[in-house]
């Protein structure tokens, strides 16, 4: 079932440990398949290195285990939230990447400081909310998927626009058009957080790029008249 988005969440995977973004088992992809109803989710606590693309778990977004004979990720009730609020991703990626993190660890938002941030993340990416003690014991991982998706909302923030997010305390979370691109945008996360930990050790007062600049460099890429790169 699913082989083909298996292969695909499963290459996109072996993508976290070859981009740096996870240690040991600290990361997931996951990837969805609109018309069935279905995604495919990394196994729980398996290592990297013993991955196949048929050990990739197949899941139903009312959260139940279709297809697999492993137990699927810890973060699966995240995804499932998630796919079902944002209707428009096709993938999420869920690391510990350190940078990204060290912004989640310190409950800030990841500032766009420049234009490799503008290029893909239109504005701030926004640090959400710790849960509750409540919340943690009635459903952990739903409860912070439901906590990203109220965030966006709450500050009116495009999730198509902005593509990720960091969760106080915890780490960042990302989605993209399919399982691929979810991890190039973790990537372009874990890289611009790092960016901007160097600037604000050499400058601690430096400012946000201005508005004007954010927006040249998103829309070039992303806008309706685009010319960013080739045309077919």
């Amino acid at each position: 079932m699913l082989e083909e988005l298996k292969k695909k969440v499963y290459e996109a995977n072996m993508l976290l440990p070859k981009y740096g973004l996870v240690t040991f088992t600290w990361g997931n992809v996951s990837g969805i398949d609109r018309e069935k109803g279905l995604f495919v989710i990394k196994p729980s606590g398996v290592p990297y290195g013993d991955l196949k693309p048929e050990d990739m778990v197949v899941m139903d977004l009312s959260g139940k285990k279709v297809e697999g004979r492993y137990n699927p990720s810890t973060d699966t009730p995240t995804h499932t939230y998630l796919y079902n609020h944002f209707s428009e991703i096709g993938g999420i990626v869920h690391t510990h990447s350190p940078h990204a993190t060290a912004y989640a660890q310190a409950g800030l938002d990841i500032e766009c400081m420049g234009t490799t941030h503008a290029d893909y993340f239109y504005g701030p990416v926004p640090c959400v909310r710790n849960l509750t003690k409540e919340e943690i014991a009635e459903d952990y991982e739903g409860n912070t998927g439901k906590s990203i998706v109220e965030e966006f909302e709450r500050r009116n923030i495009s999730h198509v626009y902005v593509p990720g997010c960091v969760c106080k305390n915890h780490g960042p979370f990302t989605w993209g058009t399919d399982p691929g691109n979810a991890v190039y945008n973790a990537k372009v996360l874990e890289e611009v957080a790092k960016m901007n930990i160097y600037t604000k050790i050499l400058n601690p007062a430096a400012a946000p790029t201005p508005d004007y600049m954010v927006d040249k460099h998103f829309e070039r890429k992303h806008g309706p008249n685009a010319y960013y790169g080739q045309k077919a």
